[in-house]
């Protein structure tokens, strides 16, 4: 009785809390008795009070084991601020000058330190194991212990040397192994890999029942993002890319588009990071866009949102990312993209690495896509994936799945058919040569087997590729049979998958939904589909421009061109900033036409009580943006137009488009020392005149007008750059 008293009198005095969470109490006794002890604990279950509380009552000093410094740092502060003394916690690491070190170690030996945050690359090095053997250790926590198996998503080499590090410290050291995410395969290996196999194991269930989970095709993918932020207002989310290029782009245009976001990857200084984690703590700004670097350890509650840019290498991954959003029970909306160019590209990186990497990474990543394609409830596909199975067969409103119409199919003949198959197979392939080998497919494998002439080959070709995923995907939910991921992934037929070959009974699947084919958000891309084209409001602007073009004596296409204002007739701006990111508009044209056009669109919407898109999406390519600036900057130096293009690397067309979109923007050229080597000044005189009283900008009419065999299609170009330019910017 005594512990127990003891153990709810320290987490009042020092936490605040009146009651423990789930399994926390029992995982802190079983420490305190000095057992070995294995936390499987979703993010968010609390598992950091499972070794931080014995350790405030326990003699010695706990050595936790960490893998991000940012995830030890923000411990500490955590710690410190409940306990109130700055020696009771510290961290040793890379981050430490030799000053600080000293520090950390007097505090350690005088008996006040009683958490040790340590990263396995510090835990190892020969000063410190000598400096921990003069201490006494209270236990060992190994956080993030999914780092220890190259099947779990983080894999950590330095992480497989723990076990022989804590063995020199000293003898009998109690050992925690906590993770937030642990296949069956995973927990083996940490098992195996740290020498616990009398540990007591504590897992908890891996339902989050609060969070939504949604998977949509990645299309205009920047324009959903943006209007999903700007639907839920006020509210804290992360968005998840896998580049740290992706990271600092969609970061720039969530901003240009009013909303607060930050980008955070391992490539910013650490003292940048640090301070980007303090303001999204501090609400200072609404949205962090990150690599996977970010997130370990942020014990931010209320994360309403959680989107995936780009879909993630491993479930994971996956699990644990989406776990940020609503650790506090409220809200949390899990939404990710997915494309199968995004799967061609992971599966690109994974190419250079050993065989037996690349064989791990291909099953990791071909259950992501299974999860992305099907069509059965996404938390049941979650949990089966953890070993854990989902009673109900819905979750009811709480993935898109289970929101969505479906259509079913009378599956017990196809299912009876397909166990046999496996079985006279030998149980010795996985679910991508079955498909194969049911569609009738000669992949290599097939033919090496001789399977294509196997008499049952082919048999379901009429159903489709589409069917038997559905049905091979539900086959293993439903525990028909199991998949062997030592050896390649191959199926493996359970008790119930031979009984029912024997004992057949009605069954319905699931047609997996076909996933839209999806696009690249391009510079241009992201620019459409703003909705029907108004024809109405593009009747308007075309007198209004008319009306300003015979004002200033000017052509109208001098003022905007037919695409700008088609573009306004789908997005509507009603502010300058709005108009700048209309496609071929630009700030120099925004500023010198843009305030009537503005004022036309605005009281349009209002009489018209029009619903206005709230994405209108930025244009920014970086990559493309720094092209026009050195573009720029070369004209300004006076180089040929034909060196410049040389000196890129792209053709003489290209050049001339580049520019054509510079000055179309509204940025002024002067090119004329390089036309006038050109075009002699009679021609030039005679260009201009003929564009000054054209309607349209076209080069084929003015080839036509002015003659083909006295002017080339460049030259036109050249001149219809410069008149642009001096007229209308």
């Amino acid at each position: 009785m005594e512990i127990k008293k003891s153990l709810f009198d320290n987490l009042q005095n020092f936490f605040g809390f009146d009651n423990f969470k789930g399994e926390q109490e029992a995982i802190i006794t079983n420490i305190l008795q000095k057992k070995d002890t294995f936390v499987i604990m979703p993010t968010g279950g609390g598992k950091s009070i499972c070794y931080q509380l014995p350790a405030l009552m326990s003699e010695g000093t706990a050595v936790v084991i960490s893998p991000l410094i940012a995830l030890m740092k923000n411990q500490v502060d955590q710690l410190r601020a409940f306990g109130g003394t700055e020696s009771i916690a510290h961290f040793l690491n890379s981050s430490l000058n030799k000053a600080e070190i000293t520090k950390v170690k007097q505090d350690v030996l005088s008996g006040e330190t009683k958490l040790l945050y340590v990263a396995p690359e510090s835990l190892a090095k020969a000063e410190n194991i000598d400096f921990l053997r003069l201490i006494t250790v209270s236990f060992v926590a190994v956080d993030e212990a999914h780092c220890i198996s190259e099947w779990g998503h983080d894999f950590r080499p330095e992480y497989r040397k723990i076990r022989q590090v804590i063995s020199s410290i000293g003898e009998n050291i109690p050992i925690i192994a906590l993770t937030a995410t642990a296949t069956p395969k995973v927990q083996q290996d940490i098992i195996k890999n740290l020498q616990m196999n009398n540990s007591t194991l504590f897992k908890s269930s891996f339902n989050r029942p609060n969070l939504y989970y949604e998977v949509r095709a990645k299309r205009n993918v920047l324009k959903e993002i943006i209007r999903f932020i700007k639907n839920h207002p006020g509210k804290t989310g992360i968005v998840y890319c896998l580049s740290r290029k992706k990271v600092e782009e969609v970061a720039e245009a969530l901003n240009l588009n009013g909303i607060k976001a930050l980008p955070y990857h391992a490539g910013l200084e650490p003292k940048v990071r640090a301070e980007t984690q303090d303001k999204f703590l501090m609400e200072d700004v609404e949205v962090i866009v990150a690599t996977i670097a970010f997130g370990m350890g942020i014990d931010k509650p209320d994360v309403r949102y959680v989107i995936h840019h780009d879909i993630p290498k491993s479930m994971e991954g996956y699990y644990q990312e989406t776990g940020r959003a609503g650790r506090d029970g409220g809200e949390g909306v899990c939404v990710a993209f997915y494309s199968e160019k995004d799967i061609d590209k992971l599966a690109k990186f994974m190419k250079d690495k050993p065989v037996s990497e690349r064989e791990i990474g291909t099953q990791i990543l071909k259950e992501v896509i299974d999860y992305a394609e099907s069509a059965v409830c996404r938390r049941k596909q979650i949990l089966h994936y953890f070993g854990e199975n989902f009673s109900e067969d819905s979750c009811g409103e709480m993935c898109d799945n289970c929101r969505a119409e479906k259509t079913h199919f009378e599956g017990a003949d196809k299912l009876q058919h397909t166990l046999r198959i496996i079985e006279a197979l030998g149980e010795k392939f996985d679910d991508h040569h079955i498909i194969s080998f049911m569609i009738g497919e000669e992949t290599p494998q097939i033919v090496a087997y001789d399977h294509n002439k196997l008499p049952e080959f082919g048999m379901g070709k009429e159903d489709g590729i589409l069917l038997w995923k559905s049905l091979l995907r539900q086959t293993l939910l439903s525990n028909y049979v199991s998949k062997d991921i030592d050896n390649y992934g191959l199926l493996r037929l359970t008790p119930a998958g031979k009984d029912f070959i024997v004992n057949p009974y009605t069954v319905r699947f699931v047609l997996n939904r076909q996933m839209d084919s999806a696009e690249d958000d391009s510079e241009e891309g992201g620019q459409q589909g703003g909705g029907a084209l108004d024809t109405e409001l593009l009747k308007m602007l075309k007198e209004l421009r008319k009306k300003i073009a015979k004002q200033k004596n000017l052509p109208p296409f001098v003022i905007f061109q037919d695409p700008s204002l088609d573009e306004m007739c789908t997005h509507y701006p009603v502010s300058i900033d709005e108009l700048k990111q209309i496609q071929g508009v630009g700030s120099g044209k925004a500023l010198k036409f843009g305030a009537p056009f503005i004022e036309l669109i605005k009281k349009y919407v209002e009489e018209n009580d029009i619903d206005r898109p709230i994405d209108l999406v930025i244009k920014s390519a970086a990559n493309k943006s720094a092209l026009k600036v050195s573009i720029i900057q070369n004209i300004d130096r006076q180089i040929a137009l034909d060196d410049i293009a040389s000196a890129k690397g792209i053709t003489y067309e290209d050049i001339l488009r580049e520019v054509e979109s510079i000055v179309n923007s509204g940025t002024k050229l002067n090119l004329n020392y390089y036309i006038d080597e050109m075009i002699d000044e009679d021609r030039q005189d005679e260009v201009f005149d003929y564009f000054r009283s054209a309607e349209v900008d076209s080069i084929d009419e003015a080839l036509r007008e002015l003659g083909s065999d006295d002017y080339t299609i460049e030259e036109l170009q050249l001149m219809r750059i410069k008149f642009l330019s001096e007229l209308g910017n």
